[in-house]
């Protein structure tokens, strides 16, 4: 994948070493002097353009019309809008992630903005603190499927009532449910009808978001 990142400070920087690790193409456009200096010295591997990307000619240089991907992570969130629809709209880049750095503006990062995916910092923290106050003992890893499929962790105590049933005699939620792994002690464990919990399993399932709860009430 080629990907070109407009922004390279902490979040740019760190996302661009990210993507190079995982054997990925970058470019970073970033039009700060010392923000350049940092990138050329710590960023390696990357094309480290010096512009401005809501110009279009910066975008050209760094590849845009060859891109893959393209995160617009500046602390500006006007900035990432018009990027992100030079990027879409002009460029036909497939992916665009924007950061937003105000709520309060994250209703104009949208499709027709030219914006696949909208991150807001703010608002995973909420997301995290919401799920963790109503799920309790699940921790969501990652959401699948434009968030309609979940990959969850559940933790298994001493007084749940699943701890010594078999998985089948489990009431999960049919079809919309399903154990893909029971990490114990050091050892993963690939689950079977016959598989019966104990106390401190971690549970990893595959669960549709609006079965989450009854997932947990079969196992918890």
């Amino acid at each position: 994948m080629f990907a070109i990142i407009v922004g390279g400070g902490r979040v740019g920087s760190y996302l661009a070493k990210s993507l190079l690790e995982d054997g990925h193409r970058v470019s970073v456009i970033e039009k700060r002097a010392e923000i350049l200096e940092k990138l050329e010295k710590e960023v390696e591997g990357a094309k480290i353009v010096d512009g401005d990307g809501s110009d279009p000619q910066t975008l050209e240089e760094a590849g845009a019309n060859k891109a893959d991907l393209l995160a617009a992570v500046t602390g500006k969130d006007e900035d990432n809008v018009v990027i992100g629809q030079l990027a879409k709209f002009t460029f036909k880049v497939e992916r665009v992630v924007a950061r937003v750095n105000n709520p309060k503006n994250e209703w104009l990062f949208t499709q027709q903005w030219g914006i696949d995916v909208a991150v807001s910092a703010v608002h995973i923290i909420a997301k995290i603190i919401q799920e963790e106050a109503t799920l309790g003992d699940i921790i969501t890893l990652l959401k699948l499927k434009k968030g309609k499929i979940s990959l969850i962790e559940l933790n298994i105590a001493e007084n749940s009532k699943s701890v010594g049933k078999a998985i089948k005699e489990l009431p999960l939620p049919p079809e919309t449910a399903l154990i893909t792994a029971i990490l114990r002690d050091d050892k993963i464990i690939v689950p079977k009808g016959e598989t019966k919990l104990q106390p401190e399993d971690k549970i990893l399932a595959l669960s549709t978001v609006e079965n989450e709860e009854s997932l947990k009430k079969a196992l918890l």
